[in-house]
C-alpha cells in the first residue's frame, strides 16, 4: 500500500491560493481551493492547468469562505470536479455569496477591459462565470462541527471552530491510519462575536498558517480610527474604508457605532457599498438571532447611521460625496469591486482618508498604499495619491506569532512535523523558527509543489 501524501499546491511563499492535496490508498481530496491574489506572477497561477485532474478528486474540504480559500472552487467545477464540498453550514452560506460576487466582478472586469482595451488579453475572459458558481453551490455538504465524517474511501474529516470568521474551522483529516490537522486561517483568542479557536487534537502532521507569524499584534488603540475620522470630517472629506465583506465589515460597523455612541467621533452617515457585504450581514444577523455566537442582539447591525447602497447609481454618487461621510466598501485589499472606483476618484483629494483595516498582500493596491505609493494604477491609468492613508491593525482576526504557538502548544502531544504555510517568506520562516525554539518541534516551510509523506 502506498504511503499517504500531502502536496502543497498553494499558500506557499504567499498568503493566498490555499490548496493542499491529500492522497491515500483509496481517496484523493483537496483541503481548500483558493484564488491566488496579488502580483501578476501569482494571479497567473489561477489560469494554469491544475496538477491533478479535478475529475479525479473525491472531495474538497473548505475551512472557510474567504476568496483565498474558496475562490478557485468554480474553476475546479468548470474543469470537471463533481465531488462533494464539505464545510460548516455558515461557510456554505457565506461561500455562496462570495463566489457569486467573484463571478460577477470577473465578468464586470472582463467587460470593462474589453471596452477600454487596457487588458493584454484579446478578449479578456473571466476565470469562471455565474453558471459555474451555481453548479459549485449545489456540491456543498454542510457538516456539523466536532463530528467525524467519511468523505472518500479511507478518508474522514473532523471540523472544529477556528475563530477566524463565522463558520471558519480547522480540518482534521484521517487517511490510511495517519492524521493531519489543517489550521485554515486561525482566529485570535478574543473576537467580538465568535468563540476562540478550539483546542487542537493530537495528530501526526500540522499545516498551520503564518500570515502574522513574524510579529505580535499591538495593543488595541481606538484613537487611531477616532482621530482619522474626526480629522477627515473637520476638513470636509470622506473616510473610505476598504473592508473584506465577510466579518471585517461587521467589526468595522460595530466599532464605528461604539465610537459615535461614546461621542468620540461625529455622527456621520456610514454607507455600506458592497452587495456581498450586505448579503453577509444578513447571514451574521441570522446567526446572532439564533444565538449561535454570543448573547449579543442581531440589532447590533441595524444601526441608525448605516445606509445600504445596493445599486450601481448609488455607488457612483459615492465617488464624490458632497458632505463628510464614511464609505465601507469591498474588497479589503482594493484588488477589485466598487472600492476601486471610489479610490480612483478620492485618492487625488487631500481632504479624504483611506483607512486600511486588514492584511494587505504583496502586489495589491492596498499594499502599495500602505507602503506610501504616490500613485496607484487602476483601470489602465495611474492615479495620484494625495489622500491620507491610515492603517488600523486592531481589526485583524488572524492569530499572531505568539498566539499561534500558544495554540499549537495546547496539543496533547507533539506532532512529527509542522508545515508552515499561508504567509510571506519572512513570516513563515519566523514562525517555523519560533515553533522550533519554543516548542522544540520539527517545523518546516515547504516549497510550492512539494510533496511529502504523511506516515
Amino acid at each position: 500500500m502506498p504511503s499517504p501524501t500531502l502536496t502543497f499546491l498553494g499558500a506557499v511563499g504567499t498568503v493566498t491560493g490555499s490548496r493542499f492535496l491529500v492522497e491515500g490508498d483509496g481517496g484523493r481530496i483537496l483541503v481548500d481551493a483558493g484564488l491566488f491574489q496579488g502580483i501578476g506572477e501569482l494571479r497567473r497561477r489561477n489560469w494554469m492547468p491544475p496538477p491533478v485532474d479535478p475529475a479525479a478528486l473525491d472531495a474538497v474540504v473548505l475551512t472557510h469562505a474567504h476568496l483565498d480559500h474558496s475562490g478557485y472552487l468554480p474553476r475546479l467545477v468548470r474543469d470537471g470536479f463533481t465531488g462533494s464540498i464539505y464545510c460548516t453550514e455558515a461557510t456554505a452560506e457565506l461561500a455562496s455569496i462570495v463566489l457569486e460576487d467573484s463571478a460577477h466582478l470577473q465578468a464586470e472586469d472582463a467587460g470593462y477591459a474589453n471596452k477600454t482595451g487596457y487588458s493584454s488579453h484579446r478578449p479578456a475572459l473571466p476565470l469562471y462565470d455565474a453558471g459555474d458558481v451555481e453548479k459549485t453551490v449545489r456540491l456543498f455538504r454542510p457538516t456539523d462541527l466536532l463530528t467525524r465524517v467519511a468523505v472518500a474511501p479511507g478518508v474522514s474529516i473532523t471540523l472544529r471552530p477556528a475563530g477566524h470568521i463565522l463558520g471558519s474551522s480547522t480540518a482534521e483529516v484521517e487517511i490510511d491510519g495517519t492524521r493531519a490537522l489543517f489550521s485554515g486561517d486561525l482566529g485570535r483568542p478574543r473576537h467580538p462575536l465568535l468563540p476562540p479557536p478550539a483546542v487542537p487534537p493530537a495528530v501526526d502532521t500540522v499545516v498551520v498558517e503564518s500570515t502574522y507569524g513574524d510579529r505580535e499584534h499591538p495593543r488595541p488603540d481606538d484613537e487611531l480610527l477616532a482621530s482619522a475620522v474626526t480629522r477627515t470630517a473637520a476638513r470636509g472629506g470622506t473616510v473610505l474604508i476598504p473592508a473584506f465583506a465577510v466579518d471585517r465589515t461587521e467589526l468595522v460597523l460595530l466599532e464605528l457605532h461604539r465610537l459615535m455612541a461614546a461621542g468620540r467621533i461625529p455622527h456621520l452617515t456610514v454607507y455600506v457599498d458592497s452587495p456581498m457585504a450586505l448579503a453577509s450581514l444578513d447571514v451574521y444577523r441570522k446567526a446572532l438571532a439564533a444565538k449561535d455566537l454570543t448573547h449579543r442582539e442581531a440589532s447590533l447591525f441595524d444601526l441608525p447611521e448605516v445606509q445600504a447602497v445596493r445599486d450601481a447609481a448609488g455607488s457612483e454618487r459615492l465617488n464624490r460625496p458632497t458632505v463628510p461621510c464614511i464609505v465601507v466598501s469591498a474588497s479589503g485589499m482594493a484588488t477589485g469591486g466598487r472600492v476601486v472606483h471610489h479610490l480612483r476618484h478620492q485618492l487625488p483629494d487631500p481632504r479624504n482618508t483611506v483607512v486600511l483595516t486588514g492584511y494587505q498582500a504583496v502586489g495589491t493596491r492596498g499594499r502599495q498604499l500602505l507602503n506610501g505609493a504616490r500613485q496607484v494604477k487602476m483601470h489602465g491609468r495611474y492615479v495620484p495619491v494625495h489622500a491620507d492613508v491610515v492603517q488600523i491593525p486592531d481589526f485583524s482576526v488572524h492569530a499572531d506569532g505568539p498566539e499561534i504557538v500558544r495554540w499549537l502548544g495546547r496539543m496533547p502531544s507533539p506532532p512529527r512535523t509542522v508545515y508552515v504555510v499561508h504567509g510571506e517568506p519572512a513570516s513563515s520562516a519566523a514562525l517555523a523558527d519560533r515553533i522550533h525554539h519554543e516548542l522544540g518541534w520539527n517545523a518546516v516551510v515547504p516549497s510550492f509543489g512539494e510533496r511529502v509523506r504523511l506516515d
